[in-house]
This record gives structure tokens, C-alpha cells and sequence, in this order.
């Protein structure tokens, strides 16, 4: 993307960002005023669920605004405006929030570059929301299709050729976004296989020790029925992954 384009959507990215996260703690210091009884985490919750519609209405171009409870992961986005990505409330985290919600300490990441399976490229941020403790309540997530400005930024570099800024995001590093669990699940079990070098056919304890050890630390155990996919996947029973989990501990 051409450098001046880039650091203008950037530069309004995080002013979003900082604005939305100021704007949520003023609103929960006043609504405590009469709301006592509400939890904090509640009341945060709440004030940037007011602000999806409205961030995604100031945003120019195709975009979305999602919000997660990170208590409620994986079943985690309750709120959401926009169709880049085609999902709804109710609908599961992507794999790499899910991985860093199970690593216990997910950061705040400013536009990242991912893909969707149609080959639209996206530029992402996901805000952290934490309590007063500092324990972690919510994600907001701003995706923004930049499929168009890619073409236009071709267009240009033609005409003018300059150095890119950056590498783009290698494919690995990118989000999936899913519209059910199962889905979630099989990219999580298609991953971890992949990384682990060698076909189910003819892994040996290694191997499969590796694999569920990969589907722990992506947060693969957080869902539904996981063990007994997870089971059918290497061809082992179900207590066989109780034990690799017990023997990882």
C-alpha cells in the first residue's frame, strides 16, 4: 500500500482505538455511579457494545467491528457490525485469539495483515480490554477489507515503482475466520498434524505427543468434545489423549 495511504488508515486505526478504550472507561466510571450493582466487567462489555455500530459506520470502506467476551470463548463474538467476514453473534473466535485466550495473556495487536479463503486480504486489529485488575474481559477487533486498496496500490507502483515497507504476512501467520465450531476445529486439527512432519498413517507416540502438545497450546481443549475429535483424528482412543495430556503436564 502506497506510504502515505498506510500511515493515514494506521494513524486512524489506533486514534479509534485509543478514543474507543477512553470513551469505555469515562462511560464505566459514570454508569458505576448508579449501577453499583453491575460487574465491571459487565459495564465494559456493555459501553463497547454501544460503540460497534458506530465505529463501523465511521470507518470509510468495507470493514467490521466485532466484539468478544473473552469469558464466554469460544462461543465469544457478541456483537458485530459489518460482512467482511460473514459471521454473527454467537459465532466462535478466530484460532489465534483462541490461542492467545488459552496462553493466558493476550496482547493487543495493530494492523496485522490476514486472508480470507476467498484470497480478500484484510488489515486487523484486535484491542485487549482489561478490568482494573488486569484481568483480560473483551476483545474488539476491527477488520478491514483492503482487497481494493491492494489493486489500486498495483496500479500505482506501476507507474511509479517504490520499495515496500514491509513484507506481507506469510499464509501461516495469518487468522482464520470460521462459522462454526466444527470448522474451528478441523483447521486447528489440519494445522497441528501438518506441523507435526508426518502423516497419521504412520506416526508413532512421538508424533501424536506432538500433535495434541500443538493443540493445547492453540487452545484446541477449550472446545466442545475436542478429546474425542482430537481421538479420531490420530485413530487412538479417547483415553489415549487423556493420557499424552496428562503426561504434557
Amino acid at each position: 500500500m502506497m506510504p502515505w495511504l498506510l500511515a493515514s488508515v494506521e494513524c486512524f486505526n489506533r486514534s479509534l482505538m485509543y478514543l474507543t478504550c477512553r470513551t469505555a472507561i469515562q462511560r464505566y466510571v459514570e454508569v458505576r455511579r448508579y449501577h453499583g450493582f453491575m460487574t465491571e466487567a459487565r459495564l465494559i462489555l456493555d459501553t463497547l457494545a454501544a460503540m460497534v455500530e458506530p465505529l463501523h459506520q465511521s470507518i470509510p470502506g468495507s470493514n467490521e467491528v466485532v466484539l468478544h467476551d473473552l469469558a464466554k470463548v469460544p462461543h465469544s463474538i457478541v456483537a458485530i457490525s459489518g460482512h467482511v467476514t460473514e459471521r454473527q453473534v454467537g459465532s466462535p473466535a478466530t484460532d489465534s485469539l483462541l490461542r492467545a485466550v488459552a496462553s493466558g495473556s493476550p496482547e493487543t495487536a495493530v494492523a496485522y495483515e490476514t486472508r480470507l479463503p476467498g484470497g480478500r486480504e484484510l488489515r486487523s486489529s484486535t484491542l485487549i480490554c482489561r478490568d482494573s485488575e488486569g484481568t483480560p474481559v473483551a476483545a474488539l477487533c476491527i477488520n478491514i477489507d483492503v482487497t481494493m486498496w491492494r489493486a489500486v496500490n498495483v496500479l500505482a507502483t506501476s507507474m511509479l515503482p517504490i520499495q515496500p515497507i514491509s513484507p506481507k504476512a506469510a499464509p501461516e501467520d495469518g487468522e482464520e475466520f470460521v462459522n462454526d465450531i466444527d470448522e474451528l476445529a478441523q483447521h486447528l486439527l489440519s494445522q497441528a498434524i501438518a506441523a507435526s512432519g508426518a502423516p497419521v498413517e504412520l506416526m508413532q507416540k512421538r508424533h501424536k505427543l506432538a500433535v495434541v502438545q500443538d493443540l493445547k497450546d492453540r487452545g484446541f481443549f477449550m472446545l466442545k468434545e475436542s478429546v474425542e475429535t482430537a481421538a479420531q483424528a490420530l485413530g487412538v482412543t479417547r483415553f489415549t489423549i487423556y493420557n499424552y495430556l496428562n503426561e504434557l503436564e
